[in-house]
């Protein structure tokens, strides 16, 4: 699985909600998805910010890898910091979206896969987040 950290200017960071149906449907999850066959961690992210949120990547750098095992399932996560991108985040598969302050991410119902970022990306420091984050256009602030 690849994941992207997006932040805003106010050094937030933008969760989408999993959709019915799926698998922990209703949490809330960092952006991105599955890799294809072939496909690398950072290929994955690119093309996952496009279906998800109609957003082109242009500059993101690996942040962390993080594995975590669920009952029916086990998930490696490479996560992304996306320090630059093209278009405004949008809901382009109908999920919700919300943008939250890193210090309030792990008590906003994230996937159990998810809190390790969440508490790395805490550790450093909204400030640190937005230096490494040169930021998209049309970003919401």
């Amino acid at each position: 699985m690849a994941a992207g950290v997006l932040t805003d200017p106010a050094g937030r960071v933008l969760i989408a909600q999993r959709p019915p149906g799926k698998h922990a449907a209703g949490s809330w999850e960092f952006p991105g998805g599955k890799l294809n066959e072939g496909e690398s961690p950072a290929e994955a992210l690119a093309r996952e910010l496009d279906e998800e949120l109609g957003v082109t990547v242009v500059a993101a750098t690996p942040f962390l890898t993080c594995r975590h095992d669920y009952p029916e399932r086990s998930v490696e996560l490479h996560v992304f910091l996306v320090g630059t991108y093209l278009g405004e985040p949008r809901s382009a598969e109908g999920q919700p979206l919300r943008w939250v302050p890193v210090g309030e991410l792990a008590a906003s119902g994230l996937l159990e896969a998810d809190l390790p970022i969440a508490s790395a990306l805490a550790s450093r420091g909204w400030a640190w987040l937005v230096s490494r984050s040169s930021g998209g256009s049309g970003r919401p602030g």
